[in-house]
């Protein structure tokens, strides 16, 4: 039978043909199973809210182990997120379980872009999930998967309504994870306030357009009993470590001096119903909503930005080698277009670096010229001034010598007469005697 007849007939349809013994693809759902227990699973859980609301504790009691994780320091001018990972062991099923946690979320002045980390968080895993995904060699069967699976939201016992902050992190966060809001520390208020609370906080999710993770519908083993979850969000839960003997049994407990809250008591809080829903019943829901849900909005948003997708304006089938093609010759285009205009830049700024050279050389000219024009007239000034002082030196000689030439006349006129009288004191004795 040719290719384009078997493709035909895909195209039309399966026949349903019976079978005329056994043949063991049943076993199928039992080697899935063996093959998911062997390989394992992970999941990855976002605690977000304010420090002081029992974060830590509480994923303690959920998953009943201590979690030694290095302390966080409040020091930090904004919101810091911690991750930690751990593998758990249950029977003969390995859990590969990552913790986030929102260190300083809530403990600003200016709270208005604390969400901005967890988004900035939330996106960065999806998109090293994308990048694995587009390897032309792919090693997802080992690849660590760090999407957050599930963002429990913990809000503050306060029994009035939610904090502006509440409200504009769950919507941030409810297009890109399964935001499950829980009343951290519910045992700080009573019954009747915790009621009207969580009433309060259901029409304020819903009046603000949050969309909160429902638990499914469409799975009749577990239909009724989520439909029965649904309507007690958010859970009210307390978390503790402390266990304490009642009856015959230890149980995790809070005490007080006026009694002792049972976190596994459900006349007490919802903590079962939380680890019924979370662990038992929906995990895997969470981590295919995850997929199927949230990462695939991501992955189409972000090939959509790249030029990517599935129809052109004429509604027919886009291929990927054209898409690609065409993108690399946008891209190319582009690429050609800037080094046009760089190279124009490039001799537009030689340009003016030369306009301004020329216009500097002109100017040191300009000053060459007066500084040559000054010197002239300074050497001038200087040669007329040696020339008089010239004349003053030799008008001086002059006089000097004239008046050296009459003293030396007036000496010897002197001693002439002086000779003369001793010659006549020499020949008149008598000359003496007067």
């Amino acid at each position: 039978m040719a290719a384009t007849d078997i493709a035909r007939q895909a195209g039309e349809g399966c026949r349903t043909v019976p079978l005329a013994g056994h043949v063991g693809f049943d076993s199928l759902p039992d080697q899935l199973v063996n093959q998911s227990i062997s390989q394992g699973f992970c999941f990855n859980i976002l605690c977000v809210g304010e420090t002081g609301l029992g974060k830590s504790t509480l994923m303690d009691t959920l998953f009943n182990t201590k979690f030694e994780g290095e302390p966080a320091t409040h020091t930090q001018p904004g919101v810091q997120l911690q991750s930690n990972t751990y593998d758990l062991q249950e029977s003969n099923v390995g859990l590969k379980l990552t913790i986030v946690s929102t260190v300083g979320f809530g403990d600003q002045i200016n709270k208005e872009d604390s969400y901005r980390p967890i988004v900035e968080f939330i996106d960065a895993q999806f998109e090293a999930y994308l990048q694995e995904e587009l390897k032309i060699r792919r090693l997802l069967h080992n690849y660590h998967d760090s999407r957050i699976h599930a963002c429990l939201y913990f809000i503050a016992p306060t029994g009035h309504s939610l904090k502006s902050l509440d409200l504009v992190t769950m919507k941030k966060l409810d297009s890109k994870v399964n935001v499950i809001p829980i009343i951290a520390k519910s045992d700080a208020i009573s019954k009747s306030e915790l009621t009207k609370f969580k009433i309060k906080i259901t029409s304020e999710l819903v009046s603000n357009g949050v969309q909160i993770y429902q638990f499914p519908m469409d799975d009749e083993a577990v239909a009724e009993v989520n439909g029965t979850m649904n309507a007690h969000l958010p859970f009210a839960v307390i978390g503790s470590t402390e266990e304490l003997k009642i009856g015959n049994k230890m149980v995790k407990v809070r005490q007080y001096p006026w009694g002792t809250v049972q976190v596994e008591n459900e006349a007490h809080c919802d903590f079962v119903k939380l680890r019924e829903m979370l662990i038992r019943v929906n995990m895997e829901d969470l981590r295919e909503q995850t997929h199927s849900r949230h990462y695939e909005l991501y992955r189409r948003c972000k090939l959509e930005e790249m030029g990517f997708k599935d129809t052109d304006p004429d509604s027919k089938p886009f291929s990927l080698q054209e898409t690609y093609e065409a993108k690399r010759n946008e891209f190319l285009g582009e690429l050609q277009k800037k080094e046009e205009e760089m190279r124009q830049m490039f001799v537009q700024r030689v340009k003016e670096k030369e306009a301004e050279l020329k216009e500097a050389e002109k100017e040191l000219h300009e000053k060459f010229d007066r500084l040559k024009k000054l010197h002239q007239d300074e050497k001038k000034k200087l040669e007329d001034k040696k020339k008089s002082l010239d004349d003053e030196v030799n008008a001086f000689k002059q006089r000097k010598t004239a008046a050296e030439l009459l003293q030396s006349q007036g000496s010897q006129a002197g001693g002439s007469q002086t000779l003369k009288r001793d010659k006549e004191k020499k020949n008149n004795p008598w000359l003496c005697t007067e």
